[in-house]
């Protein structure tokens, strides 16, 4: 009896079957295409929100992990 495909075991085949078919430059154009759609929809003050928000990330990690390590 053969057993149920898990929707992450499904979502895993189709994107390798994905990749077979059209190449890493079907994954290059969509890319860009989206990048391009963004900046024409939020401009390029969204590009420099979100590296502001992910530099914030990064610098509370480390604060993290420096604190975590003065604690051993």
């Amino acid at each position: 009896m053969a057993r149920e495909m898990t929707v992450s075991e499904a979502g895993r085949l189709g994107g390798r079957k994905t990749a077979d078919t059209y190449g890493p430059e079907f994954y290059q154009e969509i890319g860009r295409k989206g990048g391009n759609a963004t900046l024409r929809r939020h401009g390029p003050e969204h590009y420099k929100r979100a590296g502001l928000l992910g530099g914030a990330r990064v610098r509370e990690l480390i604060a993290a992990g420096k604190k975590a390590s003065r604690a051993k």
